[in-house]
């Protein structure tokens, strides 16, 4: 796996991360999860920036994209934050096998 792949993952998991911690912030009115959104959103954009040097950038994106939107519902199920539901998660594995498809196509 080369490196713009790795960064692309890392980003991908990022993205998850700036998205829960926007959710905790309140409305950008809690200071920490405020901070954790602005420098992991910061990391999640470089990564994926760099990952573009070598990846096409519609595969990158729908990576990126994927594997944020898979970690951070996810994540929201575990906390119950959203229902977990049989339906939501087969939709997440087609998510993630979307996701697989694209890197195994690339």
């Amino acid at each position: 796996m080369s490196l713009a792949w790795i960064a692309l993952l890392l980003s991908g998991m990022l993205e998850a991360v700036w998205a829960t911690a926007l959710d905790a912030s309140q409305g950008f009115r809690r200071f920490w999860p405020s901070a954790v959104f602005v420098v992991s959103l910061a990391a999640s954009m470089v990564g994926l920036a760099f990952a573009m040097t070598e990846i096409p950038v519609g595969t990158a994106y729908a990576v990126w994209v994927g594997i944020g939107a898979v970690l951070t519902a996810a994540w929201a199920m575990i906390t119950r934050r959203d229902r977990a539901t049989v339906l939501r998660v087969l939709l997440l594995i087609g998510l993630i096998g979307c996701v697989v498809g694209l890197k195994a196509v690339s």
